[in-house]
């Protein structure tokens, strides 16, 4: 069994990343600027933004924060995301997800310019994905296609399941998977035979967001596995009081694996390296 490490294949892209925008910097080209939108005070959203500020500032980025009140109405916060749109300053405008519910999400992801749109969930994305046409990628889809490469993990004429239908993970997994020539089955709650799928599967990318769904019955020897979820579990016998827990029970599954990726410390970095990479396209693009 071999780990998928994803903080070891972050930390090569993000010096390959600095590497780049020092060539920018130095031929007089434009710095890349990545600005998100945070609203409320959601403790997880507010960690992963602090966290996307801190990948910006390692790898030269410039980035900005708007920070607004959860009371913020639909039209005040899309009169923002239009502001920054037409700001020539900004390359790449995330929205952080989850939304207060008198927002809506769709809206307000339809809203953002295609051109700065670097979490890839524009309809003008999934379009250009699907067909396989030059555009930001969804962040996780695309850092786990890097990972995946980095180790030099077989895809063509593979069998890969992947466990969850998302318009953020699932779907455009299923869709780069076929772009990189595996046979691609998805599976979701309404699955039926979802072990007799998951048992053919050379490859399985859990993004179901139940803990430890993903069993050791249902993977067969020798499989790759790629854990998307993480999910906190209480555990009084933990000093934070929980644990993090990904889709896959790694305890019993990680020995049946020629690869595995961790949890924390395998996806989670490379959906950052992902949203780094768009906006480093979305300057050599300008």
């Amino acid at each position: 069994m071999n780990i998928l490490n994803g903080n070891e294949v972050a930390k090569e892209i993000k010096l390959r990343i600095k590497a780049e925008v020092e060539e920018l910097k130095n031929s007089g080209k434009k710095t890349p600027h990545l600005a998100a939108i945070l609203v409320g005070t959601d403790g997880a959203s507010m960690t992963y933004v602090n966290a996307k500020a801190k990948d910006c500032a390692e790898v030269g980025f410039q980035s900005s924060v708007f920070h607004f009140d959860a009371n913020i109405t639909k039209e005040a916060l899309i009169q923002e995301i239009i502001q920054i749109n037409n700001n020539p300053e900004i390359d790449g405008l995330i929205v952080q997800l989850p939304l207060p519910k008198h927002i809506p999400e769709k809206e307000v992801t339809e809203t953002i310019s295609f051109k700065k749109d670097v979490d890839g969930f524009h309809p003008m994305n999934v379009g250009y994905m699907f067909k396989g046409l030059p555009c930001y990628l969804p962040a996780t889809p695309y850092g786990i296609v890097q990972m995946l490469e980095h180790y030099k993990i077989e895809t063509s004429g593979k069998h890969c399941v992947v466990i969850g239908r998302s318009d953020i993970v699932g779907k455009p997994m299923g869709a780069l998977m076929l772009q990189k020539n595996c046979t691609v089955t998805t599976c979701h709650s309404k699955t039926q035979n979802m072990k007799e799928m998951c048992l053919q599967a050379d490859i399985i990318i859990a993004a179901v967001g139940i803990p430890e769904f993903l069993k050791a019955d249902m993977v067969k020897a020798g499989a790759v596995v790629v854990d998307v979820g993480i999910t906190r579990v209480e555990d009084p016998n933990s000093s934070k009081g929980y644990v993090l827990k990904g889709d896959v029970d790694y305890k019993n599954v990680a020995p049946k694996c020629s690869w595995i990726t961790p949890v924390p410390g395998g996806v989670g970095p490379m959906t950052r390296v992902g949203l780094l990479l768009n906006t480093l396209q979305a300057v050599q693009n300008s």
